[in-house]
């Protein structure tokens, strides 16, 4: 048996509950892992609470696992499967259900996880990563794209936007960033410029890039589009990952899907960044996998630094 957080109708963290279920089984490109950790991500709550359901007030058709990444071990891989065996240290994405003892992946959603790197957070990373290196390459800023221009970034404190501030700062562009006054020390010593939400936003931003910003990522989806569009001159030079109201602004919002980066490409950048010491991602608090609710009310709250995770023992 296995144990896995699971819910049967949408609504708030109260919905999830710690069920004991049937070892899942690995089908063709699958792998069983048995999770040490799981990230806790926004479109977590998200989908529990039914914000991409086309009718929340109806439950799902079956109870539905939580989390979408993972770090462990393998213990079984499905029928195709050539790159993993059991035993083997792994993260990366579980399309739903990361937060359980065992969970299925993709087997080309893994990676390998180094020794040097921790179980919390390689479970911390997938995500984040993939969406701040996928957000940069649609605003023009790749790698070897942001060698002295500017990027704004809003929510820079989140998961996202600190991966995707220090990516852009390897890369060569300045940063600046929106973030609470009381993450603004922590900022700096990452070499970023950081500008404190509420009334005069665009008035504090000038001041802070009085010559613009070549672009702009929205990890905050906080109504800063159209400021971001009259900062960046163009439309075309802002993404939001957060804002559904991006149409209205002209502006592309990216969820993924077609748009998503190979995590191979991913931590082929990110994964040195972090050994050297050039890229930090803090993990701000965890909780048992018994806690998972209150992590995702945490989550929900919002103006963390870096990231949540749960973790789940033996």
């Amino acid at each position: 048996m296995a144990r896995a957080v699971r819910f049967s109708r949408y609504g708030g963290p109260d919905v999830l509950t710690l069920e004991e279920v049937a070892l899942p089984e690995p089908g063709p490109g699958r792998v069983r892992v048995r999770v040490r950790a799981a990230g806790v991500n926004p479109a977590d709550w998200k989908i529990r609470s039914g914000a991409f359901s086309a009718d929340p007030d109806q439950p799902p058709q079956q109870p539905q696992g939580t989390g979408l990444d993972l770090a462990g071990t393998v213990e079984a891989a499905g029928p195709g499967v050539t790159a993993w065996s059991p035993g083997q240290h792994v993260f990366g994405k579980a399309h739903g259900g990361a937060a359980a003892t065992h969970a299925l992946a993709p087997a080309d959603e893994l990676a390998a996880k180094p020794d040097w790197l921790s179980f919390e957070l390689a479970a911390a990373l997938p995500t984040p990563a993939e969406t701040a290196y996928r957000a940069l390459g649609l605003v023009g800023m790749g790698p070897g794209g942001g060698q002295g221009q500017t990027v704004l970034i809003h929510a820079v404190a989140g998961g996202v936007g600190l991966i995707a501030a220090q990516l852009a700062r390897a890369r060569g562009a300045a940063v600046v960033g929106t973030a609470s006054t009381r993450h603004h020390a922590f900022l700096r010593e990452l070499g970023v410029t950081p500008v404190t939400y509420g009334p005069g936003l665009e008035q504090r931003l000038r001041e802070a890039a009085p010559e613009g910003v070549d672009a702009v990522v929205d990890a905050s989806g906080r109504g800063v589009l159209a400021v971001s569009v009259e900062l960046a001159g163009s439309a075309d030079r802002v993404v939001t990952v957060a804002d559904p109201a991006a149409a209205e602004h002209g502006v592309r919002f990216s969820g993924g899907g077609a748009d998503r980066a190979p995590l191979e490409k991913v931590f082929a950048e990110v994964l040195p960044l972090i050994e050297q010491g050039r890229l930090r991602l803090p993990v701000e608090h965890t909780f048992p996998l018994e806690e998972t609710a209150r992590a995702q009310r945490l989550s929900e709250e919002g103006h963390l630094r870096g990231k949540i995770v749960i973790t789940v023992g033996d």
